[in-house]
C-alpha cells in the first residue's frame, strides 16, 4: 500500500474553508508530505466557483492550475510522485494535455501520474461549452483513445465526434513508457475506461467491498476487450482521514470538518446513492481502527490510498493530522508501503 496526499489546488470552499492555503502553504504541504514519508501528492482541477460555494462563502476560492502547481512542487522535491486526481477532460484538448503531461514527466525524471475524469460539477463544463452540449461520457471515450495515440505514436491523428486532430508530432514523449494513466470516478464508465485504456482507477469514498467488486468488473471488461491489465495496475481510491485517540473523537472531528459538508454536496453526483454511512467509506477512528481499515482496503485490491483528505479546517491542523498519520500508519506499515 502506498499513501498519497490531496493537495489544495482546488479545495477551498469545498473540502476546506475559505481561506485555507495561499500558494506558499499549498506548496509546503507537498514538501512536508515527502518529508513525512507520503509516496505521492494528488492535485484536483477546477476552473470556476461552484454555485453552492458561492452561496456559502462571501469570498471566492483560490483554485490553482494542477499542472503548474505540480511542476513547481517537482522542483522542490526529489522522490515524491506527482499526480492529478483528477484532471477534468473537458477543460483541455488532449493535444495540450499530452504536451503538459510529457513535459512534467520529463522535468521530474518520470514522477508524474495522470489521473483524468469527467468532473463532478456539470456547471463548470457548461461554463466552457455553452453552445456545444458536450456529452461527457462520449467525450471521455474519445479523450482516452486519442491521448493514448498522442503518447505512443510519432505522428498522431484522430477523428471523432468531439475531438479531432491530424498529423500531430508531439515530442518529447514521457520518460515513463507507458505514462501512468488513471481513470477517475465511481460510475461504470470510469471502470470501463480503466479496463480498456488505463493503468489504474481512482474511485472516491467506496467501501472495501465496493472496491473489490469494481476491480473484478475492470478485470472482466479488460478480458472481454482482449486486453491484459498491466501488472502494476493501480487501484487508488480517494478517502478522507480523521485520526483521533478514540473513534468517537475522530468521528466528531470528521463531522465538524468542511470535508464532511463537501461529501454531502456530492449526493447527486460522485457519491449518489452512497450517503448512507460516510464513516464506513473513509478512514475514521483511532490508529488501531485505521490500521484495520487500511488492511481491509489492501485485501480488496487497493494498491494506493491516493489523495487523502485530512479532516481539518486550516493548514496547521492538516499538518498535525498528517504527522500523526505518518507516525501511526505510514511508519507502522513500513515506509509508505503496507
Amino acid at each position: 500500500m502506498r499513501f498519497g496526499l490531496a493537495v489544495p489546488t482546488g479545495t477551498e470552499g469545498m473540502m476546506y474553508p475559505i481561506p485555507y492555503a495561499d500558494p506558499a502553504a499549498a506548496v509546503d504541504l507537498a514538501v512536508q508530505a515527502e518529508r513525512m514519508g507520503f509516496d505521492s501528492v494528488w492535485g484536483n482541477d477546477h476552473i470556476s466557483t461552484q454555485g453552492y460555494v458561492r452561496e456559502k462563502f462571501s469570498d471566492p476560492p483560490r483554485f490553482y492550475d494542477p499542472y503548474l502547481y505540480l511542476s513547481y512542487v517537482g522542483a522542490r522535491t526529489t522522490t515524491l510522485r506527482l499526480a492529478t486526481a483528477i484532471s477534468v477532460m473537458a477543460f483541455r484538448h488532449p493535444v495540450v494535455v499530452a504536451k503538459q503531461a510529457a513535459t512534467l514527466d520529463q522535468l521530474t525524471g518520470g514522477r508524474f501520474m495522470l489521473g483524468v475524469g469527467i468532473g463532478a460539477y456539470r456547471e463548470e463544463i457548461d461554463a466552457m461549452w455553452p453552445q456545444h452540449g458536450l456529452h461527457r461520457g462520449r467525450h471521455a471515450e474519445e479523450f482516452f483513445a486519442s491521448l493514448n495515440v498522442l503518447l505512443s505514436e510519432r505522428r498522431a491523428s484522430y477523428s471523432g465526434e468531439f475531438i479531432s486532430f491530424s498529423d500531430v508530432e508531439s515530442f518529447p514523449k514521457p520518460v515513463q513508457s507507458p505514462l501512468p494513466l488513471l481513470s477517475g470516478g465511481n460510475a461504470r464508465g470510469s471502470r470501463e475506461r480503466a479496463a480498456r485504456f488505463g493503468n489504474g482507477w481512482i474511485p472516491a469514498c467506496l467501501t472495501p467491498s465496493e472496491i473489490s467488486d469494481g476491480v473484478a468488473e475492470i478485470r472482466a471488461v479488460a478480458e472481454q476487450s482482449g486486453r491484459v491489465l498491466p501488472a502494476d495496475f493501480d487501484v487508488a481510491p480517494q478517502l478522507a482521514v480523521a485520526l483521533g485517540r478514540t473513534r468517537e473523537q475522530a468521528l466528531k472531528t470528521f463531522e465538524e470538518s468542511q470535508i464532511f459538508t463537501h461529501m454531502r454536496s456530492l449526493s447527486e453526483s460522485t457519491l449518489k446513492g452512497r450517503q448512507d454511512d460516510l464513516t464506513e467509506r473513509n478512514l475514521i477512528g483511532s490508529a488501531d481502527d485505521i490500521l484495520e481499515q487500511v488492511q481491509r482496503y489492501a485485501d480488496a485490491g487497493t494498491t494506493t490510498l491516493s489523495a487523502l483528505l485530512f479532516a481539518a479546517n486550516d493548514v496547521p491542523q492538516t499538518l498535525e493530522q498528517m504527522q500523526e498519520f505518518a507516525e501511526s500508519i505510514i511508519a507502522v506499515t513500513g515506509d509508505g508501503h503496507a
